[in-house]
């Protein structure tokens, strides 16, 4: 065998062994990149995901805080109408006060007082209802600020019956709201 014989036989044999690694290269070049692009989707569609459900809730946040301020607007708005009838119940009241109707509400607020704490009551009174008190047999023991009505004691002073329009109208706060609000609605 001749030396140039070998040197070919060694040139082939690199160039054999280089096209194998040239093509193992691009073999592994190839997988290399299928891995990549997969690799690229999932990354990409995880984080898709990810951000559709953080916006979805976002989204949902942002209408649930638009419920409630919608809703607090609405509440709002309701006290601001109770508040407003309660007012103009007030008035209806101050001007019943002023009528002589009223005269016979007291009556029967002393008849309840009487019924309620004894016979032998103290009340206490505007300032206006005095003599209309003591015409009825009610000693007044002081005047307070009410729109009408009276403060009933017993003759010892241990007990207590409040019929005043304000504190008769606290009372039934409940049943009167329920009331406006059918009436509103």
């Amino acid at each position: 065998m001749s030396i140039e014989t070998f040197i070919e036989e060694i040139n082939g044999r690199k160039r054999r062994e280089l096209e194998a690694l040239i093509t193992r290269l691009a073999e592994e070049k190839t997988s290399l990149q299928i891995k990549k692009d997969n690799t690229i989707k999932e990354i990409h569609e995880f984080f898709s995901n990810e951000a559709r459900l953080k916006s979805e809730r976002e989204a949902a946040r942002i209408v649930e805080a638009a419920r409630l301020q919608a809703k607090k607007i609405l509440f709002d708005a309701i006290n601001l109408n109770l508040d407003s009838a309660f007012e103009v119940i007030k008035g209806g009241l101050r001007s019943y006060a002023n009528s002589n109707e009223y005269n016979v509400a007291l009556q029967k607020m002393i008849g309840t007082a009487r019924k309620n704490l004894g016979a032998k009551i103290k009340v206490s009174c505007r300032e206006q209802d005095r003599s209309a008190l003591a015409d009825l047999g009610a000693p007044v023991i002081k005047t307070i600020q009410t729109i009408g009505g009276v403060i009933a004691e017993n003759e010892n002073g241990t007990k207590e019956l409040d019929l005043t329009f304000e504190e008769l109208l606290r009372i039934h706060e409940d049943k009167t709201k329920s009331l406006i609000m059918e009436n509103m609605l």
